[in-house]
């Protein structure tokens, strides 16, 4: 993060690190009023957003791009019909299993886990269709927002094959084990509002897309600090359970007590109450 001011705003409020209208993804940075960045990632690889290698090596660029520079949160979108029909099956095509494997480590190591890593928030939000990568991917995710009529699934069994991005795991760890098993082993659609009764989709709008930038606003411009914190805190009881959460808590949290935000949040709540504060990610 920055120390200090963000850097001058371009012209337009906004900009991109990577864009041509050639590339399947667009990252561009934009300014929340309070001069918070938030950062977007637009998928665009028409007319399926079909996750080919130009996809996913986009998706993986954009992310790198990200870690490297991070904003105080993220948004993930899609243009067209739907968010993705899936993966380009030729990505599968003639691999052994060692490349097979090797495909998943790769996903993981370079889309998923810095995608989960990022530290600050992030917003999915799915307006249609959300099928296997796509799907997996929003599920590393912070929170996932869709649409009435988005449906989602993961129907790697057409081709004989588990979801491999993580998805399994993820929607266990958010609907349950029975579910997951359910929803990977028939394949079926499940709507939004199921989704949403399963705590998968944390909410549904009639116009997610504006929703998803509200509510992205609204988390860059708050502690981001304090997010990251909460992110860490998460994901000790992820991989550990609630006595490693636990264990690593007191110092997370402990080390917020040296930002600029808790000092200033703190300070404000004793002058004017609660809610006036205003953060600066430091």
């Amino acid at each position: 993060m920055w120390a200090g001011s963000p850097p001058p705003r371009p012209a337009l409020g906004f900009y991109a690190d990577r864009m041509s209208e050639t590339n399947p993804t667009r990252l561009t940075r934009e300014f929340t009023d309070a001069g918070a960045e938030i950062a977007t990632i637009t998928i665009d690889h028409p007319p399926l957003n079909l996750f080919d290698r130009p996809l996913i090596d986009a998706l993986i660029a954009d992310v790198a791009a990200l870690t490297a520079r991070p904003p105080r949160a993220v948004l993930v979108r899609a243009e067209g019909k739907v968010v993705s029909g899936g993966v380009d099956v030729h990505v599968f095509e003639g691999r052994s299993a060692e490349e097979g494997a090797q495909l998943w480590r790769d996903l993981f190591e370079q889309l998923i886990h810095p995608l989960e890593a990022l530290p600050c928030p992030v917003v999915f939000a799915a307006h249609g269709l959300t099928l296997t990568a796509a799907f997996e991917m929003s599920l590393a995710c912070d929170i996932i927002l869709a649409a009435p009529k988005a449906k989602f699934g993961l129907v790697e069994t057409v081709v004989g094959l588990t979801p491999s991005m993580g998805g399994p795991q993820r929607l266990a760890e958010r609907a349950g084990s029975g579910r997951a098993r359910e929803f990977v082993m028939t394949g079926d659609l499940y709507d939004a509002a199921t989704m949403a009764d399963w705590g998968v989709v944390n909410a549904v709008h009639d116009d997610v897309d504006t929703a998803a930038r509200a509510l992205a606003a609204r988390l860059a411009d708050g502690p981001t600090r304090a997010h990251a914190a909460t992110k860490q805190v998460i994901e000790a009881w992820r991989s550990g359970g609630v006595a490693h959460a636990d264990s690593v808590t007191p110092e997370v949290s402990g080390a917020l007590f040296d930002t600029a935000d808790l000092r200033g949040a703190v300070r404000s709540f004793l002058d004017v109450g609660p809610g006036k504060a205003t953060y600066k990610g430091e």
